[in-house]
């Protein structure tokens, strides 16, 4: 939908009018084949964000892209989003490297779930925020053993 709407403002030539077409996205961390992968993810699926002057022209090329079924707002004009709503929506877009979020802690019991360890219970042993692995002791053999995952491969029990 962004990139028709890109395209259809170029060939009509509004760029003077509609200056910014934002599809507002996150970063994230998900494990597919064992191996770590940073996908992006849309914050709001089926929505864009556009920065435009609102003229009875801009307004129709706009409305008419393909694919563009309805806007924000009452009555026929979109509601438009302040300064600091666009500046949140730009920051949390802007981020580099998407941040571990970390529901467990040194101690607690976890099940792994991927990876050549999948469906062993162990006990976490140690957490490295910053690189996103955590150390977890399995019991193998009757001895156990401190095999090191990514903090997406265990679940909490």
């Amino acid at each position: 939908m962004a990139r028709n709407l890109k395209q259809r403002i170029e060939s009509l030539g509004y760029e003077d009018k509609i200056f910014n077409v934002l599809v507002p996205k996150e970063k994230k961390i998900k494990i597919k084949s064992g191996k770590r992968e940073i996908i992006e993810d849309k914050l709001y699926p089926g929505y864009v964000l556009v920065e435009m002057i609102v003229t009875d022209d801009s307004w129709y090329v706009v409305r008419n892209t393909p694919n563009v079924t309805g806007f924000i707002g009452a009555g026929v004009i979109p509601t438009p989003l302040s300064t600091q709503e666009v500046e949140t929506l730009v920051k949390q877009t802007g981020a580099e490297e998407p941040k571990y979020k970390f529901d467990i802690a040194v101690g607690d019991h976890v099940k792994i779930t991927d990876g050549p360890f999948k469906d062993f219970d162990g006990r976490i042993s140690e957490v490295d925020e910053e690189r996103g692995r955590i150390k977890v002791l399995v019991t193998m053999f009757g001895r156990e053993t401190p095999v090191e995952l990514d903090y997406l491969q265990v679940k909490k029990i």
